[in-house]
C-alpha cells in the first residue's frame, strides 16, 4: 500500500512537533515546515522513522514561501493527503485597550492568513490531484470558544479559524475533500510552562493552571487522519481534563 502524504506546520517544536511525530509512527510519509530549518531537522531526529520525514523550511506568512513550499511537495511526493495546518503564534496578553496594530497585524498574519495560504494551497492540489480528495484538519485551540484575559488577536483569530474550517468543509464536499478542526487545550509545550506557576484568570487573579501530555494531541490528530473519507471529526476538543474552561472555572 502507497503511503499517505502528510504535511504538518509549525512543526519545529510543541504541538507541531508532537503531530509530525505521530504520523511518522503511523506510517505516513510527513512534510514538516516552519521557520527554522534547524528546529525541524531536531523533531526528525526525534522520530522512529526518520527516512519517512522531510524538512522544507518556509514562512507561512509569505504567499511566495508557501507557493514554492508546495511545487516541492508535489515535485518529490507527488500528491498531498493530509495537511495539519498548526503554524501560530500570540504576543503577551495585553488588556484590549493597550493593543498596538502591529501587534494584533503580527498574530493576524500568522494565525489567519497563514492559515489561509497553506488551507488554500493544500486544497487545490486535493482537488487536481489523482486521485483527488485528502484532509485538511486546522489548528483551533480553546480559545476558539473561550478567551483569555487580555488575549483579543489570538481569540479572533482562532474564532475565524472555525469558519475556514466550516467553510472549506462544505466547500470540499464537491472535490473529496474534509475539514475538522482540533481544539486543544493546556498541551504541555514550552509555551505552556508559564501555566505551572500562574496565568491570568477571569476574575483578576493569577492561578496555575493543569495541563496535559502533549503527545496526546499527537494521538487525537492520528485518530481524526485515520477516518474514512465518508467520515469526518469536524470538531474535536482534547483538553487536560480540569484546566477551566466548562461551566465558571
Amino acid at each position: 500500500m502507497t503511503k499517505k502524504i502528510a504535511l504538518v506546520t509549525g512543526a519545529g517544536s510543541g504541538v507541531g512537533r508532537a503531530a509530525a511525530l505521530a504520523l511518522l509512527a503511523d506510517g505516513y510519509i510527513v512534510v514538516l515546515t516552519g521557520r527554522r530549518q534547524g528546529a525541524l531537522e531536531e523533531t526528525i531526529s526525534l522520530a522512529a522513522e526518520p527516512a519517512n520525514a522531510l524538512a522544507i523550511a518556509a514562512d507561512v506568512t509569505d504567499p511566495a514561501a508557501v507557493e514554492f513550499l508546495f511545487a516541492q511537495i508535489k515535485s518529490r511526493c507527488g500528491r498531498l493527503d493530509l495537511l495539519f495546518n498548526n503554524a501560530g503564534t500570540n504576543v503577551p496578553a495585553t488588556n484590549f485597550g493597550d493593543l498596538t496594530m502591529a501587534q494584533w497585524s503580527h498574530v493576524v498574519a500568522v494565525n489567519l492568513n497563514g492559515a489561509f495560504l497553506c488551507a488554500n494551497a493544500a486544497y487545490r492540489m486535493m482537488r487536481d490531484q489523482t486521485p483527488q480528495g485528502g484532509r485538511i484538519i486546522n489548528n483551533g485551540s480553546i480559545s476558539a470558544h473561550s478567551p483569555r484575559p487580555g488575549s483579543a488577536p489570538y481569540t479572533a483569530t482562532k474564532h475565524a479559524i472555525t469558519g475556514l474550517t466550516k467553510t472549506i468543509a462544505l466547500d470540499g464536499r464537491a472535490h473529496n475533500i474534509a475539514c475538522g478542526q482540533i481544539d486543544i487545550g493546556n498541551a504541555a509545550t514550552p509555551m505552556t510552562r508559564r501555566m505551572a506557576t500562574g496565568v491570568p484568570q477571569a476574575d483578576g487573579s493569577l492561578r496555575p493552571e493543569p495541563t496535559m501530555d502533549v503527545e496526546i494531541v499527537g494521538r487525537t490528530l492520528v485518530y481524526m487522519a485515520s477516518l474514512p473519507p465518508d467520515a469526518n471529526a469536524m470538531f474535536l476538543t482534547v483538553m487536560a481534563t480540569t484546566m477551566p474552561f466548562a461551566g465558571r472555572g
